[in-house]
């Protein structure tokens, strides 16, 4: 199995694209990168903007050789519903659009799938379901809510197990902190596990304290009862510069364990680029301001 992590928040946009490739088929699982419209009260910085051009055609590049599709959910940054073409010939797989879903993406979700039917294209629903190509086994959580609660809505977890490893990719569950999320996690028990990291940067807004606390446990929890071997801690964890600090308590454990603690670009090797989190430095604002 290879895991390619094409773009992500620690690249310097959000979205977590990621490649999965197997001797049985090559998955792309959501196809989609977006800019925080406001930050600190200011627009994406041409610098934010060029680099998600950049990232949207490694994408899209990525997406002529790819066998299979899996869209988590509908927000922007994990889906791209204005270039439907590149689906076509492929096994699309996506969220349900009706069934566990919020307003907003339930109204995203009826666009999405009318623009891929507009081009020919097919789609199944995801939800709990799984699926063998060779020895390749994909298996496709029941929804779980995006983030503490279901405010946001639902996403689907992707399992894939390729006979000698298994990559478990959690979507935008914001740190963990509920238990069904938790659950999929030790079910699946996956050498390779991208973990969409706590809110840290609305910590004490619209993320608390105990939320931060419930997800920092739940992440040691895993790391002591499964074989994990790399954690992709990324996406809204990515937007806090001070993230590190907050969650120490993971770094520690990963430590004793040996397990890899790492940003999807420090696993790929590129530099961190944690470009919303700058947006006032890339201004030339100071930081108090």
């Amino acid at each position: 199995m290879e895991v390619k992590f094409l773009a992500y928040d620690s690249m310097g946009a959000r979205s977590m694209a990621t490649l999965v490739i197997t001797k049985d088929m090559r998955l792309m699982i959501d196809p989609g990168v977006a800019l925080a419209p406001s930050r600190y009260g200011l627009p994406p910085h041409p610098v934010e903007v060029e680099k998600m051009r950049e990232m949207w055609l490694l994408i899209s590049d990525n997406l002529a050789d790819c066998t299979h599709v899996i869209v988590t959910h509908y927000h922007y940054d994990h889906h791209e519903p204005n270039a439907p073409e590149l689906l076509v010939k492929k096994r699309v797989l996506v969220k349900h659009p009706s069934w566990k879903i919020n307003f907003s993406q339930r109204r995203r979700a009826s666009y999405f799938l009318s623009r891929i039917d507009e081009v020919g294209g097919t789609y199944e629903y995801a939800d709990g379901i799984e699926i063998r190509e060779g020895s390749t086994l994909v298996r496709i959580s029941e929804p779980v809510p995006h983030g503490v609660n279901t405010k946001l809505g639902y996403v689907i977890m992707v399992s894939v197990d390729d006979g000698d490893r298994k990559f478990l990719y959690t979507s935008d569950v914001e740190g963990m902190s509920i238990g069904d999320q938790v659950n999929v996690v030790l079910r699946e028990k996956p050498e390779i596990l991208v973990i969409d990291g706590p809110m840290t940067y609305m910590l004490g807004y619209r993320y608390s304290h105990v939320d931060l606390e419930r997800s920092v446990n739940n992440i040691v929890k895993v790391m002591r009862e499964t074989p994990l071997e790399v954690i992709i801690l990324e996406h809204h964890l990515m937007r806090d510069l001070d993230y590190k600090r907050k969650i120490n308590q993971v770094f520690l454990e990963a430590e004793e364990r040996g397990v890899e603690v790492l940003s999807a670009a420090e696993f790929e090797g590129k530099p961190v680029e944690m470009l919303e989190a700058r947006r006032k430095d890339l201004y030339g604002l100071d930081e108090s301001e």
